[in-house]
């Protein structure tokens, strides 16, 4: 399981004295405690009755849900990356880079950009989508293929090329 894989090479760079690694295995396990709790709350109103060991057992995140949570952390370092270099400070554009390159560790291998662009253009086909207004339904098509295999921001430019074409 992935969370099992996140708490041993928190225990490694503990043990190795990775301060950075440290601190963003600690930032991003506390980011999935948070969904637990989040899905734990929802549950616990949906579900009443549940036990509070049935909950927790209820509530635990599947190996998905925690790559949801790793691509969100993700794509906050690449927003604070583009703001650093707005701002000049390369100091933190460089530990944000580097944040980031230890959470894409946990990620599934992502899509080449042609992969997308192919499975863009079966989409587009599959749903007649002819001009950008169709876009929401592309994007429908494809976001579960893509989950987590592709930054949806990506998706989202090639979708919107492809359209405007």
């Amino acid at each position: 399981m992935l969370q099992e894989k996140l708490h041993q090479d928190l225990i490694s760079a503990l043990k190795e004295k990775k301060e950075l690694e440290l601190l963003t295995l600690r930032q991003l396990l506390a980011a999935v405690l948070n969904k637990e709790k989040e899905k734990r709350y929802k549950i616990s109103k949906i579900k009443p009755e549940l036990k509070e060991a049935n909950l927790e057992k209820e509530s635990q995140l599947t190996d998905e849900e925690i790559i949801e949570v790793i691509s969100s952390e993700v794509k906050k370092r690449r927003e604070s990356i583009e703001l650093f270099q707005k701002g000049a400070r390369f100091d933190l554009v460089d530990k944000e880079t580097k944040e980031k390159e230890i959470l894409e560790k946990y990620l599934p291998e992502q899509m080449p950009e042609e992969e997308i662009k192919k499975l863009v253009q079966d989409a587009v086909v599959k749903v007649g989508a002819k001009e950008i207004k169709d876009m929401g339904k592309v994007m429908q098509e494809l976001m579960p293929k893509t989950k987590g295999k592709a930054d949806a921001g990506l998706v989202s430019k090639i979708v919107r090329e492809t359209l405007a074409a």
